[in-house]
Parts: structure tokens; C-alpha cells; sequence
């Protein structure tokens, strides 16, 4: 796969895949946001008390991790769900998918085993089907399995970047397709998201580079503010989780949305801004509106699989 020239000759900080991913995703991504940009941009929740982000700065942007940050549980999962009711596979590979996805929404953090599985076990479902084939079921199952799992608080973050005039981008590891699907139902500017590989509009089965996670992400966003013009000085990001710690330490505005463990305690030692919106309290917090988090959820139901035996 060919990459553009504002993608190359520079000193690279990751491995050469995680590299790769990321500039993939960025330049898919690059690609979407001007179609993206013609979408509608749904009402949120609350207003921001406070002067950031600031209004016209042009030179700032926002970018949001997807799972557990802006939607609760997995984007792939769901996905997975949505193509076992069409019958893209057996109910062994569902019952793979409920476990997994029971798992992250009990531990509430990422497992690398099970996110390297649930990656494989799409890839080889997707191997031969029509890039435009996905996207159209993609949008189905946007309003199937995901548009009820959005939290209106980080939801609310994501309007007062937009309406400050900034753009807002989600960087996750879920399929780009997924996640462009996802980013223009919330009005958002576009997605970084892990890269399939297609010919001629056909999914070969392979990723271009690797997943992107992780390093990976750090790589796309610091891609994309190089070809934005961005100052990541003057940008914010939010996650949920320690593994994005890379893409949260690139900017001048790091917040820990619904964090694990190990996001807590780094973001408190690192006095970066923290909201929890799985819980009925208020999270600990440095400089964020309350108002943000009007309408938040309560975290929602814990899925019920049954699951009977794990893969071996």
C-alpha cells in the first residue's frame, strides 16, 4: 500500500509495524473527512463551565479512544454479534465473541490474548467479502448494538471541541470501517482505526502493519497533527485505558475517561484530568465542568453469555 509523502522521511519513535498502522489509519482517515464533514451534528448534553477548549483555536483538536471511553464494550464485539445474526458464522465463534466481550466489560481494562483473538476471528470472517458489502451491514449494526452504548458524558466532550470549532477524531483499534461508521453517526470529524487490507474492494484476509493500539495510536495522531497542522500542545486526548498512555502523553490535554487500575493511578500522579462515568459518583478529577457529565449512564447491564468452554 502505497503511502503519500507527508507520511515519510522522518524519525521514527516504534517498531516499524506499529509505525505503519498508524500512518495507514491516518491517512484513511484523511481520506473520510471531507464526506464526513457533510454529516449532521447531533445535540449533547451540558455546556463547558470552563475556557477550554478554546474557541477557533484552529491549530488544536481532540482525539478519543472508542471502547470503554466513548462506548461501553468492545466496537468489534458488537460488530461480531451483528454478523452472527446474518449468519457470517457458526454460533462456536459467537460464543468466542460473548466470552471476550463478557470478560471486558467484568475487568473493564483490555486483554491482549483476547483482543488478538477477537482480531483474528475477524479477519478470517471478513476474508473475501466487499469492502462496500461491510459497511452498509456496518451501519445496520451501528443502530442494532451501539448507538444505545454511547455515554452521553464523554459524548458531551466530544460536542464542546465541535463546538468550539475543533475537530474531533476517534483513534481506536476497531476497524476503520467500523469506526468511520461510528465517528459520522456522532457528528464527529472522522476515525483512525486499524486498516484491513482490500483489493479491488475485496478484504484479503491481512492488516497493513499491525493492529492499531497501543504505540500505534501515538503514531497515527502524531501523523495526523503533522499533516493537520496541528500543535499537539494545544490538543486533547481521552481514553480509558493504560495502553493508550502513549497517545495521551503526546498532548497538552490528557484525560483518563472510565480508567483502569494502572490510567488511574498514572493519571493522578501525573495531575492529568480523570471523570468516571460507570458509576453513580463522581470520579476524581483536575479541572473538568461537572456539566460534561449531565445525563451520564449508569454503566449498563453486564453481558450474560453463557459461555461453556473456552478456546483451546
Amino acid at each position: 500500500m502505497a503511502l503519500p509523502a507527508w507520511l515519510t522521511s522522518r524519525k521514527r519513535s516504534a517498531t516499524a509495524r506499529s509505525v505503519l498502522a498508524g500512518e495507514a489509519a491516518a491517512e484513511a482517515a484523511r481520506k473520510q473527512e471531507q464526506e464526513l464533514a457533510a454529516a449532521g451534528r447531533e445535540g449533547a448534553e451540558g455546556a463547558w463551565e470552563a475556557e477550554f477548549p478554546v474557541a477557533g483555536d484552529v491549530r488544536a483538536a481532540a482525539f478519543f479512544d472508542l471502547d470503554n471511553t466513548v462506548m461501553q464494550g468492545a466496537a468489534l464485539f458488537h460488530f461480531g454479534r451483528g454478523l452472527y445474526k446474518r449468519k457470517f458464522f457458526r454460533k462456536r465463534e459467537l460464543t468466542r465473541f460473548a466470552w471476550q466481550q463478557a470478560y471486558f466489560r467484568l475487568a473493564g481494562s483490555e486483554n491482549a490474548d483476547h483482543m488478538q483473538d477477537a482480531r483474528e476471528s475477524a479477519l478470517s470472517i471478513v476474508k473475501g467479502h466487499r469492502v462496500s458489502e461491510l459497511m452498509a451491514i456496518g451501519e445496520e449494526i451501528y443502530d442494532e448494538y451501539m448507538a444505545g452504548r454511547i455515554w452521553p458524558g464523554t459524548r458531551a466532550l466530544a460536542q464542546a471541541h465541535l463546538d468550539a470549532g475543533q475537530k474531533v477524531w476517534l483513534v481506536t483499534a476497531a476497524p476503520v470501517e467500523t469506526a468511520t461508521i461510528i465517528a459520522r453517526r456522532l457528528g464527529l470529524t472522522g476515525a483512525l482505526g486499524t486498516v484491513a487490507e482490500s483489493v479491488g474492494g475485496v478484504y484479503t484476509g491481512r492488516l497493513v502493519g499491525e493492529p492499531l493500539h497501543g504505540p500505534a495510536k501515538a503514531e497515527a495522531v502524531r501523523a495526523l497533527a503533522a499533516a493537520e497542522g496541528l500543535d499537539l500542545d494545544r490538543c486533547a486526548a481521552y481514553s480509558d485505558s493504560a495502553n493508550d498512555i502513549p497517545m495521551l502523553s503526546l498532548v497538552g490535554y490528557p484525560y483518563a475517561i472510565n480508567p483502569d487500575s494502572r490510567l488511574r493511578a498514572h493519571a493522578r500522579e501525573m495531575g492529568w484530568r480523570l471523570r468516571d462515568y460507570r458509576r453513580g459518583r463522581k470520579a476524581a478529577k483536575v479541572g473538568i465542568p461537572a456539566a460534561a457529565g449531565v445525563g451520564a449512564l449508569a454503566g449498563g447491564a453486564v453481558a450474560a453469555a453463557a459461555v461453556q468452554r473456552r478456546r483451546r
